[in-house]
């Protein structure tokens, strides 16, 4: 039996569906195109896989390939897994605190046309701030000191309107040498001046933060990097500059997060995130996509109606440029010096050195304790599930708005 096609609450579906009114009047940039391929055709025969059957009762499935594009939210939940697993070593045995920068939507307009430059803007604007921050003694008692963060970029709200906004999960605290006699070299941990869970006031954030984006966002201007800015001419530049300068730009500071399993679980719910998940797409129709979203901070849910030619372009607007990393690490983390810093925080917090092996054989142990085994049949739950066809992807996944066809015939492997 063959596992059927995605089911109508998918985004896969809500493509197929009214991605041929959609494309009717809309272009796709090449990594639109790219991601609307590869989210229509995951887990189809288009991209090929196996058939598996029972050696006990007969029963046999397909199997199909996922696509992997970081778009796609059937393949979310995977690459995420394996993130975590990479940052198990990495979290320190020290509070943890979620802030969120933010841009103004009146820069919206030129995320349309420069993105790439937008996003590499605000990542540097933000590591900059929290880097100039966390070396500054009259926040934690240290002057040049070394922060450990995070930085993950989201482009959307809860309804898939545009939304560019940076989290970053940082540690309470930075490493710096000891000061003494005699200095050590290997360095030293030191809390946050105020509280050991406090790092920065946030209206003094929101002030750098808006600085150091304004002052490169004046140089791109100047230089003419952003020959596309919809504002960019004399009229429009100062009633953008006018509205930029009105009001301080959201920065703010989630509750601090607890010890290590605490950040890791909340790590989980931001890093591979996309844009919309199936779960939350309850409905796909001739004529609307119905999908929830969160209605307060209590869990409560609401729907959401949407022409299936909008949803399609408010999910569009969250395809990335190619090449663009969302998660960004910095300071402690950075992957220049982060085998001999990281080691030098641990060290100082009087953390043991993390055993890449033994974490392993503890993700192991996990795995065969708890985890599902694939490999017993889902039907009599007895017998053992082996490849007894396989059936190749197509050579050249078709257009968007065309369905996927696995057009290459199975090959036998032998009998069940």
């Amino acid at each position: 039996m063959a596992k059927s096609a995605p089911s109508a609450g998918s985004l896969a579906q809500a493509l197929r569906q009214h991605g041929p009114a959609y494309l009717a009047t809309h272009a796709l940039s090449t990594p639109q195109a790219k991601a609307w391929r590869a989210i229509v055709a995951c887990r189809t025969g288009a991209l090929g896989g196996q058939q598996l059957a029972c050696e006990a009762c007969g029963h046999s499935h397909w199997q199909y390939h996922s696509c992997r594009n970081r778009h796609c939210p059937t393949c979310g939940s995977r690459a995420k897994d394996a993130w975590l697993q990479g940052r198990l070593g990495d979290v320190l045995n020290v509070p943890y605190a979620h802030l969120v920068f933010t841009l103004p939507h009146s820069l919206n307009s030129l995320y349309a046309m420069h993105p790439r430059w937008v996003i590499d803007t605000l990542f540097a604007c933000t590591a900059q701030t929290l880097l100039e921050f966390a070396s500054n003694p009259r926040w934690m008692g240290a002057a040049g000191g070394v922060p450990a963060f995070s930085l993950v970029l989201h482009t959307w709200t809860q309804d898939l309107r545009q939304h560019v906004h940076l989290h970053a999960v940082m540690a309470c605290g930075v490493l710096g040498k000891q000061v003494g006699k005699e200095v050590d070299e290997k360095g030293v941990w030191h809390t946050p001046v105020r509280k050991p869970d406090f790092l920065f006031p946030v209206q003094a954030l929101s002030r750098v933060f808006r600085g150091k984006f304004m002052t490169a966002l004046a140089q791109a201007h100047a230089s003419g990097q952003l020959p596309r800015d919809p504002q960019g001419d004399q009229a429009g530049w100062c009633q953008r500059q006018r509205q930029l300068y009105r009001h301080d730009w959201v920065v703010y500071a989630k509750t601090p997060l607890g010890g290590s399993a605490a950040v890791l679980a909340y790590l989980s719910r931001y890093t591979h995130r996309t844009a919309i998940g199936n779960e939350r797409i309850r409905k796909v129709s001739a004529n609307e996509v119905v999908f929830t979203v969160r209605a307060d901070d209590h869990g409560g849910k609401r729907r959401v109606r949407l022409g299936g030619a909008e949803f399609v372009r408010r999910f569009l607007l969250h395809v990335l440029p190619t090449g663009i990393k969302r998660i960004r690490h910095y300071g402690v983390l950075a992957s220049a010096c982060k085998a001999h810093k990281l080691a030098a925080a641990r060290q100082a917090l009087q953390m043991p050195c993390a055993n890449r092996q033994a974490t392993e054989s503890a993700q192991a142990f996990m795995a065969r304790v708890a985890a599902i085994d694939v490999a017993v049949c889902p039907c009599c739950k007895r017998g053992r599930l082996r490849v007894v066809a396989t059936l190749a992807g197509v050579q050249r996944l078709p257009m968007p708005g065309a369905e996927p066809v696995a057009t290459t015939k199975p090959r036998s492997r032998g009998p069940p």
